[in-house]
């Protein structure tokens, strides 16, 4: 296990999406033609599906722009097939498909790759051998299974006993006095492993798929339930 300092040096986030499976399909279904002006027109947020209150995710402006960039960069499209159909390069189908799956998002959640080590290994019992573990559909579908019989509390609490006790181990102090980030640093990862319980729960009791990635990871390197982008739209 890395040092308790490790995750002030690893800032490369894990994003995990909770996907809404009605909305992507619906937007897979869209000629494209009518994807990119319902984008440019503000005219398709309305199908967007609701947001999970508890958690965050990206803006629709910010999504909005992304896929007109992408719609000016890739120029030959068929306005009139949908994203699975056009004659386009697999990897400028897995942008856009990966950009649509953001916005069928109701909700995501962040964390440096490294942090995750504290909220995944307790209640997995197992060690996790690296921070590209956390990119494995498996070891998600496994947390789920492993948290499925507890509740937030239990769960948030759970990870912060832990984080107390590496500390301890490790010699460091819990005394606020000595170290004034030990109340801030506990306060988050409270608020970060409550969220990371939030999106797990709803993404077992309503079945919708997560999207697995890291920022800046390129398209293929992502997932989509138990599929990467490029198994989910070749299937198509």
């Amino acid at each position: 296990m890395p040092p308790f300092g490790w995750y002030e040096i690893a800032m490369v986030d894990v994003i995990i999406s909770l996907v809404d499976r009605e909305s992507l399909t619906d937007l897979l279904s869209m000629p494209l033609g009518e994807l990119i002006s319902g984008m440019e027109g503000m005219s398709i947020r309305g199908i967007r599906p609701r947001q999970v209150d508890s958690l965050h995710r990206q803006f629709d402006i910010d999504l909005e722009g992304e896929v007109l960039e992408w719609a000016d960069r890739v120029m030959e499209i068929d306005q009139s097939l949908t994203l699975p159909n056009q004659d386009l390069k697999l990897e400028d189908k897995l942008d856009l498909l990966l950009l649509l799956s953001h916005w069928s998002s109701k909700g995501e959640w962040r964390c440096w790759d490294a942090r995750l080590f504290l909220y995944v290994e307790p209640s997995s019992g197992t060690k996790m051998p690296g921070t590209g573990s956390f990119l494995k559909p498996e070891v998600w579908s496994n947390f789920s299974e492993n948290i499925a019989n507890t509740d937030r509390t239990s769960f948030v609490e759970s990870v912060v006993i832990d984080w107390m006790s590496r500390r301890e181990e490790l010699g460091e102090t819990m005394n606020p006095s000595k170290d004034p980030r030990i109340l801030p640093t506990m306060e988050s990862h409270q608020d970060s492993s409550g969220t990371l319980f939030d999106i797990i729960d709803n993404s077992r009791r309503k079945s919708l798929p997560l999207l697995i990635g890291r920022e800046y990871l390129d398209s293929f390197s992502w997932y989509l339930g138990d599929q990467s982008l490029s198994d989910f739209i070749e299937g198509l």
